[in-house]
C-alpha cells in the first residue's frame, strides 16, 4: 500500500509514536508499505516555523528519511484536482495532501476527521 501521512502524523512519528494507534503504527512499519512524506508537509513545517507557531530545531527532510520515509514532490498535476475540490476543509496544506492523495492513487493517514468528506482512500 502507498500511503501519504498527515504533517501531524509525521511530527507524531519522530517525536511522539506513542500518539499513533498500534494498528497504524503497524501500517507505517510495515516494509510492504510506501510511506510518503509529501513537499507539502515539509513546506508546512518550515512556513509554521517561520512564523514562530513550532519550534523546529531539526531538519525534517534528514529525519524524514533517517526514518525510513520517502519523500513525495508536489507537482503540477497534484494540483489539477484543486480546482474542484469542494471547501469542507479550508487548511491549504492539508488540501494539497487531498489532491495529492487523490491524483496519485494513495492512502492518506491522517487523525483529522474532516478528510473523510472527500473522495480519497484514508489509512
Amino acid at each position: 500500500m502507498n500511503i501519504i501521512i498527515d504533517t501531524h502524523i509525521f511530527l507524531w512519528a519522530v517525536a511522539e509514536p506513542d500518539r499513533i494507534g498500534l494498528s497504524r503504527r503497524g501500517e507505517l512499519e510495515t516494509p510492504a508499505n510506501n510511506v510518503y512524506v509529501s513537499a507539502v508537509s515539509i513546506a508546512e513545517i518550515m512556513i509554521k516555523a517561520s512564523l514562530g507557531k513550532l519550534v523546529v530545531n531539526f531538519d525534517p527532510v534528514e529525519i524524514a528519511l533517517a526514518s525510513g520515509f520517502l519523500l513525495l514532490e508536489f507537482g503540477a498535476q497534484d494540483a489539477m484536482p484543486l480546482k474542484d475540490l469542494p471547501f469542507h476543509h479550508r487548511d491549504p496544506f492539508d488540501r494539497m495532501l487531498i489532491a495529492q492523495a487523490i491524483t496519485r492513487g494513495h492512502h492518506l493517514m491522517t487523525d483529522d476527521q474532516a478528510f473523510s468528506a472527500y473522495n480519497c482512500k484514508l489509512a
